[in-house]
């Protein structure tokens, strides 16, 4: 699934929106951050498709189907990166945030754990919010959905002592066991 998230930079000229686009593998619910811009276009957003699909490391690789909404920039040529690695395009009707449920959510709760706790300056300082939460989101956030279940844990000793991770300075906190020495 993929959809659009918005926030806004108090810069010195007045406040300046950011559009962030987002992509979300519904089975695991796994997400990573598509890009960034001011003013996304049909251009810019073909390009972050691209980007999703490569060949060596793509996000989207394997994957079935993409769903997203009639946004128009969300266009033909949009849709067509994903023909040629085999993935269909399901597109929601109109006026249904409802059947990209999973998705909304994710942008919700990064709107409410994190983008509406803090004042944004610079694209810098948003880029590194968002990346941090995304460690936090797929490798320390314990998910209801997975029965409790983290996405994507790093490695652990299950013998070795349990140390605190902090995020977005010290605003999130994750728990994993160190490695012992030896």
């Amino acid at each position: 699934a993929t959809d659009f998230a918005t926030v806004e930079l108090l810069t010195r000229s007045g406040l300046e929106r950011k559009h962030i686009l987002f992509f979300m593998d519904i089975g695991t619910r796994e997400v990573r951050c598509g890009g960034m811009c001011t003013n996304p276009d049909s251009n810019w957003t073909t390009q972050i498709a691209r980007n999703m699909c490569d060949m060596w490391d793509g996000f989207l690789l394997g994957k079935k189907y993409i769903i997203h909404d009639r946004d128009p920039v969300f266009n033909k040529r949009f849709d067509s990166v994903f023909e040629p690695i085999g993935i269909t395009v399901k597109k929601l009707p109109p006026f249904a945030p409802n059947m990209n449920a999973r998705c909304e959510n994710f942008i919700g709760s990064l709107r409410r754990e994190c983008l509406d706790k803090l004042i944004f300056s610079t694209e810098g300082q948003l880029r590194l919010a968002i990346g941090e939460y995304l460690e936090y989101w797929n490798c320390y956030r314990p998910h209801a959905g997975l029965g409790g279940k983290l996405i994507n844990p790093y490695p652990q000793d299950p013998n070795g002592k349990i140390i605190e991770v902090p995020f977005l300075g010290g605003l999130f906190h994750g728990y994993r066991r160190e490695k012992v020495a030896a």
